[in-house]
């Protein structure tokens, strides 16, 4: 009797010893399917760029009310969002894996293809002084150089990097709309502090003060005086005022009015409206693998969960969130989107729409480079693959757990 005991103890041990690596198995599934993604919105992209061929052989795709601006800002759209995402994965060290050498290959595709952005004698040349758009997208890829020093702007040549200064430099050229564009001027002044060049403290400054001025509560801030629902806090709001107030804290810089405590203080409420943000959007996804669709912008697809992604990069999650459960629930709402062939054309750019070819679904702002804001979703790429985000076992995420009967937390309004 007591043997029989035995085996059956040893077999259900085996049982779920099985279980729980085929859940960690989950994990390195979930993370080739991220990697494979990334790099085939990546690839065309960055493959074309490196040799200056980017505007040779990308099509470009208008919303149907296109407002007429400069197409070339296509170019600089696709390049600066992208980088931005896929900058946190291309700073891990090289290493003998597949993925690995498809990080290295991008990684010294991106190197190029920097090089080339600034270059007045490249055909890849970046629309940097011509229009206002430039701004927007002059700030990712500020972002992705703050988010990746050491892979992505130390090794650039020091003609290059004086170029890049001179180009963000000139852009004060343009005066940032009322609106989460203020940010955009903050996030290029604050790469320019950071590598100790030349910055315009007032343009971080008055944008800095504007935001705090629009938080409206419970994690959420407004884009302008008057608040309206949509995603611009996923976007660019969320992650950007925290950013730049992370170098200010860092480089032990004070606003002009404010000591440099009351920045950490800001810095940490900040951190802790993300967080919340953080919990209301993985609550968004459904028990199958969807999110709603409202407000503008929708194409940008994935990029909804910027702060979500960056909670997990920065290792951030507030309590309730678990790595196995934003990594399941980020994980389902990828494939979901993806899954539907129509999100690519045939050279593997993206395409207009949310869930596929829904080009009427585009802003009269909106060309396929656009569309490459999807790619912040990455961001917790940077981990690397034996971090416990990608190791833990699967979890059922919020949604899920609420519709099949399980035990969730209960949700609450933030407090500090």
């Amino acid at each position: 009797m007591k043997k029989r005991i035995t085996t059956l103890l040893l077999s259900l041990f085996c049982l779920l010893t099985i279980s729980a690596q085929g859940k960690k198995n989950e994990g390195e599934a979930d993370r080739k399917y991220w990697t494979d993604l990334a790099y085939k919105m990546t690839e065309p992209v960055l493959k074309h760029m490196s040799k200056g061929e980017l505007s040779k052989n990308m099509k470009i795709e208008f919303s149907p009310t296109w407002d007429g601006r400069d197409e070339r800002v296509t170019y600089m759209e696709c390049f600066g969002r992208l980088m931005a995402g896929i900058a946190p994965w291309l700073a891990l060290p090289d290493d003998n894996t597949a993925e690995g050498k498809q990080r290295k290959q991008l990684r010294d595709w991106a190197l190029k293809s920097y090089a080339n952005a600034v270059d007045p004698d490249s055909p890849d040349y970046l629309l940097w002084r011509n229009e206002g758009q430039p701004l927007v997208d002059a700030a990712y890829i500020a972002n992705s150089f703050l988010r990746a020093p050491d892979a992505l702007w130390k090794p650039l040549d020091e003609k290059t990097k004086q170029r890049y200064i001179e180009e963000f430099k000139q852009l004060r050229r343009i005066d940032p709309p009322h609106s989460n564009w203020l940010l955009f001027s903050a996030m290029v002044e604050t790469f320019l502090l950071s590598v100790d060049a030349d910055c315009d403290f007032y343009r971080i400054h008055s944008a800095l003060r504007t935001i705090e001025d629009w938080y409206v509560g419970d994690g959420w801030y407004s884009d302008g005086p008057h608040f309206t629902f949509d995603y611009y806090n996923s976007y660019v709001i969320q992650s950007m005022y925290v950013e730049v107030l992370e170098v200010l804290v860092d480089r032990k810089i004070r606003l002009r009015d404010k000591n440099l405590k009351i920045v950490e203080d800001n810095l940490s409420v900040a951190k802790k409206r993300m967080q919340r943000y953080g919990q209301i959007l993985e609550r968004l996804i459904s028990p199958e693998g969807t999110f709603p669709a409202f407000g503008r912008s929708m194409t940008y697809r994935m990029g909804v969960f910027q702060p979500l992604s960056l909670l997990v990069l920065n290792e951030q999650l507030p309590k309730g969130l678990s790595e196995g459960q934003v990594r399941s629930a980020l994980t389902a709402t990828m494939t979901r989107m993806f899954a539907n062939e129509g999100n690519f054309n045939e050279k593997n750019y993206l395409k207009l729409g949310f869930v596929g070819d829904q080009p009427h679904l585009a802003d009269w702002y909106t060309n396929n480079g656009s569309l490459y804001l999807t790619s912040l979703v990455f961001l917790a790429l940077g981990l690397p693959a034996d971090h416990s985000f990608w190791q833990v076992p699967a979890e059922d995420w919020t949604q899920k757990k609420a519709w099949s009967g399980q035990d969730f937390p209960k949700d609450g309004a933030i407090h500090y």
